[in-house]
């Protein structure tokens, strides 16, 4: 079946694989997509993979108009969460029929099959959902009457973001990188001034038992965004940081009784997550380490701002910087949003816009009926010589960092007032913990004090907003996420808490996959989850409407 003949024409074109193997076969479809003359201006594969963490693996690459996504798990749960509209697919060792109805589902019309060996109740099966075959071959196309799902159309690609932090950089370089023309407005006269402005963000994965969302979320974004800070130049390097491992102690010996059953049940890779008996551990950390502790290699500590200042000059000649407009306004002008200045000058128009200004959100009409809170958190900034030295980023409760330039990062408080000054109250508070985290009464004993203070923006349940904004108003008795209005053209990304240095590229990517009409590079569980009209449906269903994280 010549692939290469069937997207010829086409804006975009997506592969399924139900076995990626060595990734020989997508190497070669991608060099059969780039020698072609009349190749559609982007190729998406999704591909079935083994020894990967369980989830999907959205791998970048240095080809902006390719997508490569990696499903671990087995094929028709991937199918189940998978958002896509494959134009062709691959079956390769498949087993059972059970997958049939849920390929149906996702299959674009016309859609071509083929497959290394069918067995009888698999091509019946596929024959039942609309797969015509080609005589005796194991060659079909997809001929089903029902429904599909209309392709999103071509966007005209020219968006605002708001706010030049985590979430709005990584936005800019995910549009940017998609051709977009990106207007970047800050209030600000830099980028990184407020939440992402602290000299150390930890990167590491959070575990659970259950694997819950949370943990399924927070580790497919830590691994996307060791791979896109890879392609940045990486940690270390273009990166301010150090990706020297982290080391999360248990809090006590029932903690670590929980951690060695993850431990047991979950057969991390070593490269992913280790736990450490109490030996093991305070030989490597050089201090007392009483419970033990998990182990995370490839983490670490970056400089927020320097992550930023990568993405935002990825973006080269497609983004446009307004800075320092202080407060804004937006209204719906025709077919586009204006952003207005404190003086109601226009700073930019478009037809789409990122809200990635954190709780600033909460200052705009369109955007206030959120639930977003500010908590306030304090950094302390400790001269290196006042805390034991350490190979690593140690964390519990809370966090000490290794020194850099000669200052070690220890925090941060989690505060429920808007008091923007450093407080004494609030350095002891870091400095108590940390005298536990190294088990020394005595650290930063008469240390000068110095510090910063951010506001981290969270939602009531601890996830970030990442898609299409609801219109509260028009909402009325709705029900399902997919009925609920939204506000034409208007997106957010927010509500990242403590984790945005690592949720801010996934998400980003999650948005711009979506206004693309792209395969999707998490499952749709997740997906919904992530969307801010969850908040539209809980408001529903309390009496009281939208609940403060507060």
């Amino acid at each position: 079946m010549d692939v290469r003949a069937h997207w010829r024409g086409r804006d975009r074109y997506t592969v399924f694989d139900t076995s990626y193997g060595d990734g020989t076969r997508a190497r070669a479809l991608q060099e059969a997509w780039r020698t072609d003359p009349q190749q559609p201006a982007r190729l998406h594969i999704v591909a079935l993979a083994n020894d990967l963490l369980p989830g999907f693996h959205r791998v970048p690459q240095i080809d902006p108009r390719l997508t490569l996504t990696l499903l671990a798990g087995p094929l028709e749960t991937a199918l189940a969460q998978l958002s896509a509209q494959p134009d062709y697919v691959r079956l390769d060792g498949v087993q059972g029929a059970g997958f049939a109805r849920s390929l149906a589902r996702i299959a674009a019309a016309g859609a071509q099959l083929e497959a290394e060996d069918l067995d009888a109740e698999q091509r019946a099966a596929l024959q039942a959902q609309g797969f015509v075959f080609n005589g005796e071959t194991n060659q079909a196309v997809f001929a089903s009457r029902k429904p599909r799902l209309p392709v999103p159309p071509v966007p005209e690609r020219r968006a605002i973001v708001v706010g030049a932090g985590l979430a709005g950089a990584a936005a800019c370089a995910s549009l940017c990188a998609r051709g977009w023309q990106v207007t970047l407005v800050e209030r600000h006269p830099e980028p990184a001034m407020e939440a992402s402005g602290n000299l150390a963000g930890i990167f590491m994965p959070l575990l659970s038992r259950d694997d819950n969302i949370p943990t399924r979320l927070t580790r497919a974004a830590y691994l996307y965004a060791l791979r896109a800070w890879r392609q940045l130049g990486g940690i270390g390097a273009a990166i301010e940081g150090q990706a020297c491992g982290v080391l999360q102690l248990a809090r006590d010996a029932r903690h670590a009784e929980v951690s060695r059953s993850i431990a047991q049940e979950a057969h991390y890779p070593p490269e992913f997550a280790r736990w450490l008996e109490r030996p093991e551990a305070e030989a490597l950390l050089g201090l007392p380490a009483p419970s033990g502790g998990w182990l995370f290699p490839q983490g670490g500590w970056a400089r927020p701002g320097s992550v930023c200042q990568v993405m935002l000059d990825a973006c080269g000649g497609r983004l446009v910087r307004r800075f320092g407009v202080g407060s804004i306004t937006l209204e719906r002008e025709r077919e586009e949003w204006l952003v207005r200045g404190e003086d109601g000058q226009v700073v930019a128009r478009a037809p789409t816009v990122v809200l990635a200004n954190g709780a600033g959100a909460r200052s705009l009409a369109q955007s206030r009926e959120l639930p977003l809170s500010a908590l306030r958190g304090q950094v302390t900034h400790l001269a290196s010589d006042s805390v034991p030295a350490l190979p690593l980023v140690l964390c519990r409760e809370a966090y000490l960092t290794p020194a850099a330039g000669g200052i070690t990062c220890a925090g941060a408080t989690y505060d429920l007032d808007g008091d923007p000054q450093l407080r004494a109250s609030s350095h002891l508070e870091n400095i108590e913990r940390l005298r536990g985290l190294v088990s020394d009464p005595a650290a930063a004993e008469g240390a000068p004090l110095a510090g910063r203070v951010g506001f981290r923006c969270v939602a009531p349940d601890r996830l970030p907003l990442v898609g299409h904004l609801p219109d509260f108003a028009a909402a009325g008795a709705t029900e399902r996420l997919r009925d609920v209005p939204r506000h034409p053209g208007l997106h957010a990304l927010l509500g990242y808490a403590s984790r945005g240095l690592i949720w801010a590229p996934l998400a980003a990517e999650l948005l711009a996959a979506q206004l693309e009409g792209e395969p999707l590079p998490l499952e749709m569980a997740l997906v919904d989850a992530l969307d801010p009209a969850r908040f539209v449906l809980r408001a529903r269903r309390s009496p009281r409407g939208p609940q403060s994280a507060e």
